[in-house]
């Protein structure tokens, strides 16, 4: 064992990805539904960082995971995010998590003089049990002394595994049904104009009367096609191409219009073809549809755009990403022009800009250290949830003139899994060594503290979200997930509810509440500190 334990502490790098390696293993063991999934990486580091103490690679390295999960993430959401902020139900889930925190800190505060512990570790269990770095620091700062770290370092995998206990008896319990949802699919339909009431509109008139999500792509007129124009006026017994992505509000349009001729323009393809390619060109990626920069003399009309599993119906403010798929009709003879134009490369979709990703990750890192003056507290900085704010906004905008901010799903994916995996391999493997010892001074009492600290803050979660403002259990864990602050806890998310809610609400809970944890431990140190 002793020759184990020397190769693992000469060797970090090896240590890690074993570390990786058997925590993955773990991770996929299933006792009646329940795995710990990614989880099991952290607990696995425990497990090695405790065998042995001088086998954790450097803290940097396990910064850098964060920071690529949070960026990933924050490029992601940041659309959604920022719509979540403004809606009923991302306030009342920013409430969830707000009563959550506030009633977990004031039980950490509570075991100052019923449990006669001291300020410092009553308030780095706190931390630990919100697995908030950020927070311990501040702690830390505040207090000028280390015994904050030592309630860290045992509330800390309980800050992990509880909540991932607590979402897993909650789906268990309470058995949603979530599905994945089926991704979208354009449907098509081809309709002779029959409906004297749009007889001599002109083509925006027509769509202006048209069920929302319905388009028009192509015309058929005189046995010819043609793309739609905003002088063509409509005449008796023209052919519309009529697409949605809403079968009903598809059928309504049919009806509206006149009846189903199939075949009358998907037949003949002498004048228009369709022609699908990958958006991979700097010029076209974070384009709006409507302002996509078609060289004079290139005619074609963007039908359908396919991202990740669904298609989208485009309008001209659909903003295109890397790898998106899209749909066009087109002259035969355009075809060469227009693969070019869009760049239609596979190998293209999965790259992304790494100068966009360092200048993001800079600045953001840089809005992180900026101190922020909290009246009557001194200041504080905002540190990663400062770099997750930028990514968000970054990824609502997705590109500022030459500098595209998003990524291909794909390469998006992997980034920030990876990343996620380093971070809780390293911080279970640093943090192994102290848990141990701190367990072996203190017993039972400081882990019953911890895990009692943990599951307030859970349940406190779950209530106001479940219970009060009955918000959808994919969204619910979301916010239990950014509440709480851990990855590992979104990871697992997301497996009990295969939809983007779970990260979503992460977003979404995770920047403000991480502020809200270092504002409460730097109150509580100076009421309570002396």
């Amino acid at each position: 064992m002793e020759e184990i334990k020397t190769l693992l502490e000469t060797q970090p790098l090896f240590a890690l990805f074993l570390t990786i390696a058997l925590g993955y293993l773990v991770g996929e063991i299933n006792i009646k539904g329940f795995s710990l999934g990614s989880g099991a990486v952290l607990f696995v580091g425990l497990a090695i960082g405790g065998f042995a103490p001088k086998a954790a690679p450097p803290a940097l390295l396990g910064t850098m995971g964060l920071l690529l999960f949070l960026y990933g993430v924050g490029i992601q959401y940041g659309a959604q995010f920022f719509r979540g902020l403004t809606s009923t139900e991302g306030l009342k889930a920013n409430l969830a998590a707000l009563l959550g925190v506030i009633g977990a800190g004031c039980i950490s505060v509570a075991l100052v003089p019923f449990a006669g512990m001291p300020v410092d570790e009553a308030l780095g269990i706190f931390a630990g049990a919100g697995t908030s770095t950020a927070t311990l620091q501040a702690i830390i700062a505040a207090m000028k002394s280390d015994g904050a770290a030592v309630g860290y370092s045992v509330a800390y995998p309980f800050g992990v595994a509880v909540p991932i206990l607590c979402i897993y008896v909650l789906n268990a319990w309470l058995k949603p049904k979530i599905e994945q949802p089926a991704g979208q699919v354009i449907e098509t339909a081809e309709v002779l104009l029959s409906n004297e009431d749009f007889l001599g509109l002109r083509f925006p008139q027509l769509v202006a009367k048209l069920p929302a999500g319905v388009a028009i792509a192509a015309v058929r007129r005189e046995h010819r096609n043609q793309l739609p124009s905003e002088q063509l006026v409509l005449k008796q017994n023209d052919v519309l191409l009529v697409t949605a992505t809403d079968k009903v509000a598809l059928a309504s349009a049919v009806a509206l219009l006149g009846k189903l001729e199939p075949g009358r323009i998907t037949s003949h393809r002498e004048d228009l073809d369709y022609i699908r390619v990958f958006a991979s060109k700097k010029t076209v990626v974070g384009c709006a549809v409507g302002d996509l920069p078609f060289p004079e003399g290139l005619a074609c009309s963007v039908v359908q755009v396919r991202r990740g599993d669904s298609d989208l119906l485009p309008s001209p403010d659909l903003i295109l990403e890397v790898g998106d798929r899209v749909g066009l009709l087109a002259s035969r003879d355009k075809t060469k022009a227009i693969r070019s134009f869009f760049g239609d490369s596979i190998k293209g979709t999965a790259d992304f800009s790494y100068i966009s990703i360092g200048i993001g990750a800079a600045l953001g890192l840089l809005l992180g250290m900026i101190p922020l003056p909290i009246p009557g507290l001194g200041k504080l900085t905002l540190g990663l949830a400062g770099l997750l704010l930028l990514a968000l906004y970054l990824g609502k905008i997705r590109r500022t003139g030459a500098f595209v901010w998003t990524m291909p799903l794909s390469a998006n994916l992997v980034l920030r899994n990876f990343g996620l995996t380093i971070f809780l391999a390293q911080v279970g493997m640093a943090s192994g060594p102290k848990f141990f010892a701190t367990v072996g001074e203190t017993g039972a009492t400081f882990l019953i503290y911890g895990a009692l600290i943990a599951l307030s803050l859970v349940l406190i979660t779950a209530f106001f979200s479940l219970v009060v403002f009955r918000l959808p259990f994919d969204t619910a864990i979301g916010v239990i997930s950014g509440a709480t602050g851990n990855p590992a806890i979104l990871a697992f998310s997301s497996r009990i509810a295969p939809t983007d809610r779970p990260d979503i609400g992460y977003a979404m809970i995770f920047p403000s509440m991480t502020i809200l944890k270092i504002i409460f431990a730097q109150v509580a140190a100076a009421l309570f500190g002396g």
